[in-house]
Protein backbone atom coordinates (compact mmCIF):
# COMPACT_ATOMS: atom_id res chain seq x y z
CA UNK A 1 0.00 0.00 0.00
CA UNK A 2 2.91 2.24 1.07
CA UNK A 3 4.45 1.71 -2.95
CA UNK A 4 0.57 2.69 -4.03
CA UNK A 5 -0.06 5.72 -2.02
CA UNK A 6 3.50 7.31 -3.25
CA UNK A 7 2.69 6.91 -6.72
CA UNK A 8 -0.58 8.61 -6.04
CA UNK A 9 1.03 11.36 -4.46
CA UNK A 10 3.96 11.56 -7.20
CA UNK A 11 0.35 12.05 -9.51
CA UNK A 12 -0.97 14.66 -8.40
CA UNK A 13 2.36 16.76 -7.81
CA UNK A 14 2.05 16.08 -11.36
CA UNK A 15 -1.06 17.62 -11.96
CA UNK A 16 -0.93 20.13 -9.59
CA UNK A 17 2.03 21.83 -11.28
CA UNK A 18 0.18 21.17 -14.76
CA UNK A 19 -2.82 23.00 -13.06
CA UNK A 20 -0.33 25.94 -12.29
CA UNK A 21 1.52 26.35 -15.35
CA UNK A 22 -1.46 26.24 -17.42
CA UNK A 23 -3.43 28.85 -15.21
CA UNK A 24 -0.29 31.08 -14.85
CA UNK A 25 -0.99 30.86 -19.17
CA UNK A 26 -4.34 31.64 -18.68
CA UNK A 27 -4.35 34.30 -16.08
CA UNK A 28 -4.78 37.43 -18.04
CA UNK A 29 -8.05 36.13 -19.35
CA UNK A 30 -9.40 35.43 -16.10
CA UNK A 31 -11.87 38.61 -14.48
CA UNK A 32 -11.36 39.58 -10.87
CA UNK A 33 -13.57 37.09 -9.42
CA UNK A 34 -11.99 34.00 -11.77
CA UNK A 35 -8.70 34.74 -10.68
CA UNK A 36 -9.08 34.22 -7.43
CA UNK A 37 -9.55 30.62 -8.51
CA UNK A 38 -5.38 30.71 -9.07
CA UNK A 39 -4.48 32.10 -5.93
CA UNK A 40 -6.39 29.52 -4.47
CA UNK A 41 -4.31 26.56 -6.47
CA UNK A 42 -0.96 28.64 -6.23
CA UNK A 43 -1.18 28.97 -2.50
CA UNK A 44 -1.87 24.90 -1.94
CA UNK A 45 1.35 24.79 -4.65
CA UNK A 46 3.95 26.62 -2.53
CA UNK A 47 2.57 24.80 0.98
CA UNK A 48 3.09 21.16 -0.82
CA UNK A 49 6.45 22.99 -2.38
CA UNK A 50 7.82 23.86 0.80
CA UNK A 51 6.69 20.66 2.18
CA UNK A 52 9.05 18.85 -0.34
CA UNK A 53 12.26 20.86 -0.07
CA UNK A 54 12.54 22.02 3.44
CA UNK A 55 13.60 18.39 4.09
CA UNK A 56 16.00 18.33 1.35
CA UNK A 57 17.94 22.14 1.40
CA UNK A 58 17.21 22.60 5.18
CA UNK A 59 17.01 18.88 6.51
CA UNK A 60 13.75 19.80 8.51
CA UNK A 61 11.97 16.29 8.71
CA UNK A 62 8.97 18.38 10.58
CA UNK A 63 6.81 20.72 8.97
CA UNK A 64 4.27 20.01 10.92
CA UNK A 65 4.01 23.91 11.99
CA UNK A 66 2.91 25.07 8.43
CA UNK A 67 -0.04 22.56 9.36
CA UNK A 68 -1.66 25.74 10.88
CA UNK A 69 -0.46 28.23 7.77
CA UNK A 70 -1.93 25.63 5.01
CA UNK A 71 -5.73 25.86 7.06
CA UNK A 72 -5.60 29.27 7.42
CA UNK A 73 -4.60 30.42 3.87
CA UNK A 74 -6.88 27.57 2.60
CA UNK A 75 -10.04 28.88 4.56
CA UNK A 76 -9.49 32.31 3.87
CA UNK A 77 -8.55 32.07 0.06
CA UNK A 78 -11.52 29.31 -1.00
CA UNK A 79 -13.82 31.52 1.72
CA UNK A 80 -13.17 34.79 0.09
CA UNK A 81 -13.77 33.16 -3.64
CA UNK A 82 -17.51 32.16 -2.78
CA UNK A 83 -18.11 35.33 -0.88
CA UNK A 84 -17.59 37.36 -3.84
CA UNK A 85 -19.46 35.12 -6.08
CA UNK A 86 -22.42 35.19 -3.91
CA UNK A 87 -21.88 38.98 -4.20
CA UNK A 88 -22.17 38.91 -0.56
CA UNK A 89 -21.76 42.41 1.95
CA UNK A 90 -17.51 43.12 1.75
CA UNK A 91 -17.71 43.28 5.57
CA UNK A 92 -17.85 38.98 5.31
CA UNK A 93 -14.41 39.47 3.50
CA UNK A 94 -13.17 41.14 6.82
CA UNK A 95 -15.10 38.38 8.50
CA UNK A 96 -13.26 35.97 7.28
CA UNK A 97 -9.62 37.69 7.29
CA UNK A 98 -10.31 38.06 10.79
CA UNK A 99 -11.37 35.02 11.69
CA UNK A 100 -8.16 33.61 9.88
CA UNK A 101 -5.91 35.74 11.15
CA UNK A 102 -7.26 35.15 14.97
CA UNK A 103 -6.98 31.31 14.30
CA UNK A 104 -2.67 31.86 13.20
CA UNK A 105 -2.29 33.91 16.39
CA UNK A 106 -3.90 31.77 18.63
CA UNK A 107 -1.68 28.47 17.20
CA UNK A 108 1.47 29.69 16.60
CA UNK A 109 0.86 32.24 20.10
CA UNK A 110 -0.67 30.52 22.52
CA UNK A 111 -0.69 27.49 20.68
CA UNK A 112 -4.82 26.84 20.76
CA UNK A 113 -6.87 24.91 20.13
CA UNK A 114 -3.95 22.25 20.85
CA UNK A 115 -5.05 20.16 18.08
CA UNK A 116 -5.21 21.87 15.23
CA UNK A 117 -7.52 19.36 13.29
CA UNK A 118 -10.51 21.05 14.78
CA UNK A 119 -9.67 23.84 13.16
CA UNK A 120 -9.54 22.27 9.93
CA UNK A 121 -12.68 20.54 10.05
CA UNK A 122 -15.03 23.84 11.27
CA UNK A 123 -13.10 25.50 8.13
CA UNK A 124 -13.91 22.39 5.72
CA UNK A 125 -17.48 22.43 6.73
CA UNK A 126 -17.97 26.59 6.42
CA UNK A 127 -16.25 26.00 2.45
CA UNK A 128 -19.15 23.24 2.02
CA UNK A 129 -21.96 25.34 2.66
CA UNK A 130 -20.33 28.74 0.96
CA UNK A 131 -19.22 25.94 -2.86
CA UNK A 132 -23.20 24.70 -1.53
CA UNK A 133 -24.67 28.01 -1.54
CA UNK A 134 -22.61 29.21 -5.07
CA UNK A 135 -23.59 26.03 -6.68
CA UNK A 136 -27.40 26.16 -6.06
CA UNK A 137 -27.16 29.93 -6.92
CA UNK A 138 -25.40 28.87 -10.13
CA UNK A 139 -27.53 25.98 -11.29
CA UNK A 140 -30.27 28.68 -10.62
CA UNK A 141 -29.13 31.40 -13.08
CA UNK A 142 -28.86 29.52 -16.40
CA UNK A 143 -28.90 32.49 -18.42
CA UNK A 144 -25.10 33.29 -16.67
CA UNK A 145 -21.98 32.04 -17.72
CA UNK A 146 -20.34 29.83 -15.26
CA UNK A 147 -17.65 28.78 -16.72
CA UNK A 148 -15.68 27.27 -12.98
CA UNK A 149 -18.97 25.35 -12.67
CA UNK A 150 -16.83 22.16 -12.53
CA UNK A 151 -14.36 23.05 -9.88
CA UNK A 152 -16.62 24.69 -8.14
CA UNK A 153 -18.73 21.36 -8.14
CA UNK A 154 -15.32 19.63 -7.56
CA UNK A 155 -14.59 21.88 -4.33
CA UNK A 156 -17.98 20.62 -3.11
CA UNK A 157 -17.19 17.26 -3.68
CA UNK A 158 -14.17 17.13 -2.44
CA UNK A 159 -14.59 18.86 0.74
CA UNK A 160 -17.66 17.09 1.78
CA UNK A 161 -16.04 13.61 1.03
CA UNK A 162 -12.62 14.47 2.77
CA UNK A 163 -14.40 16.03 6.15
CA UNK A 164 -16.06 12.35 6.34
CA UNK A 165 -12.92 10.51 6.15
CA UNK A 166 -11.35 12.85 8.18
CA UNK A 167 -13.56 12.00 10.73
CA UNK A 168 -13.67 9.00 10.47
CA UNK A 169 -10.59 8.53 10.78
CA UNK A 170 -10.04 10.38 14.15
CA UNK A 171 -13.10 7.60 15.36
CA UNK A 172 -11.08 4.69 14.72
CA UNK A 173 -8.48 4.14 17.58
CA UNK A 174 -6.60 1.54 16.52
CA UNK A 175 -5.72 2.03 12.64
CA UNK A 176 -2.82 -0.59 11.01
CA UNK A 177 -0.32 1.40 9.22
CA UNK A 178 -2.06 -0.10 5.80
CA UNK A 179 -5.43 0.97 6.91
CA UNK A 180 -3.60 4.89 7.10
CA UNK A 181 -2.32 4.38 3.76
CA UNK A 182 -5.60 3.48 2.37
CA UNK A 183 -7.27 6.76 3.83
CA UNK A 184 -4.41 8.72 2.61
CA UNK A 185 -4.62 7.27 -0.41
CA UNK A 186 -8.24 7.80 -0.75
CA UNK A 187 -7.91 11.66 0.05
CA UNK A 188 -5.25 11.98 -2.31
CA UNK A 189 -7.87 10.21 -5.07
CA UNK A 190 -10.23 13.00 -4.59
CA UNK A 191 -7.24 15.99 -4.40
CA UNK A 192 -6.46 14.00 -8.18
CA UNK A 193 -9.69 14.85 -9.37
CA UNK A 194 -9.93 17.99 -7.85
CA UNK A 195 -7.32 19.27 -9.65
CA UNK A 196 -8.44 17.66 -13.34
CA UNK A 197 -11.37 19.57 -12.88
CA UNK A 198 -9.25 22.78 -12.30
CA UNK A 199 -7.09 21.27 -15.55
CA UNK A 200 -9.55 20.66 -17.51
CA UNK A 201 -11.47 24.16 -16.78
CA UNK A 202 -8.33 25.95 -17.66
CA UNK A 203 -7.75 24.14 -21.14
CA UNK A 204 -11.40 24.89 -21.95
CA UNK A 205 -11.61 28.55 -21.07
CA UNK A 206 -11.39 31.17 -24.08
CA UNK A 207 -11.04 34.55 -24.42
Amino acid sequence: MADFYKAILFLNYGLLLSVILLGAGKYRILNNKEKQYFHCIAFLFFIELLNLILPYIFNLNDTSFLYPLYIAGEFFLLSVLFIRKLDWPKYFLGLVALVAAGFMISKYGFNYPFNADIAKVVSNIIIICLSGFTLIREIKDTSAQNRFLLTDASIFFYYSVSVFIFIVQHQIANLSEDDYYIIFSANNILSGILYCSFLYTFIKLKK
